[in-house]
């Protein structure tokens, strides 16, 4: 039996039995998909609904749905957050993004740090790459997408966090690695620096605000793919 294909609704009313969908939406299930009345489909709004409907109008101007059947799909109790570094090449961030969301991370913060070398931030994009990735995995959380972030700023913040990381390069007696600190609290962040590290400041200024430092392996990964690392460890 082939999997029930899902989509993204962006506002959903739990009072709603009958939903229009938007138009590209619409056109992928019809002219692509080839759906037609009768089939079923998944839609979620990103926010934990899922969805199970009935296509009742397939045309080529627009579909329509009824919903069947309504599930809420609850947060896992470990909430993990990557906050890293803004990226020379934009579609290495990108794929960071993409795995990330795939492995359930719910917070991604883009961060603008000392060695940064591109500061732009396509957030729209993003935001479609996120939504993209968390179809393709079947989920029903979206990960919160936050505007981009200055180093300081970020570790200065009011973070909501049990457990706070920042993971670089330099020696430091007082590093360890990820894989033998980790525990299972509810709530943890990463920070993850550019192509050439974090700074020995902005080190500095971490540890003095309580994050931990720690080492993602023997190795020197390249960023996007500390970010992975690390969400395979955490998640």
């Amino acid at each position: 039996m082939m999997d029930i294909p899902f989509f993204y609704i962006q506002n959903y009313q739990t009072t709603q039995q009958v939903i229009a969908l938007d138009k590209p939406t619409a056109k992928h299930i019809v002219q692509v998909l080839r759906k037609k009345t009768g089939d079923i489909i998944h839609l979620t709004d990103g926010k934990g609904h899922l969805l199970t409907c009935e296509i009742t109008t397939a045309d080529k101007k627009d579909c329509s749905v009824f919903i069947k059947d309504q599930q809420y799909c609850y947060l896992k109790k470990q909430r993990v957050s990557i906050a890293m570094s803004l990226l020379k090449n934009p579609n290495r961030f990108e794929w960071f993004v993409e795995k990330a969301t795939e492995m359930g991370v719910a917070d991604i913060i883009p961060l603008r740090c000392e060695r940064t070398e591109k500061k732009s931030f396509r957030r729209d994009r993003i935001q479609g790459i996120c939504i993209s990735a968390m179809l393709q995995s079947q989920q029903c959380w979206l990960p919160q997408l936050h505007e981009p972030l200055q180093f300081d700023d970020f570790i200065k913040s009011k973070l909501e966090h049990t457990e706070k990381f920042i993971a670089h390069c330099l020696e430091d007696k007082n590093k360890q690695p990820l894989r033998l600190v980790t525990t299972e609290q509810s709530n943890t962040i990463i920070a993850i620096g550019p192509e050439g590290d974090f700074s020995p400041t902005e080190i500095q200024r971490a540890n003095e605000n309580d994050f931990i430092p720690v080492s993602l392996g023997d190795t020197r990964l390249r960023t996007e793919t500390a970010g992975i690392k690390a969400a395979a460890l955490l998640c």
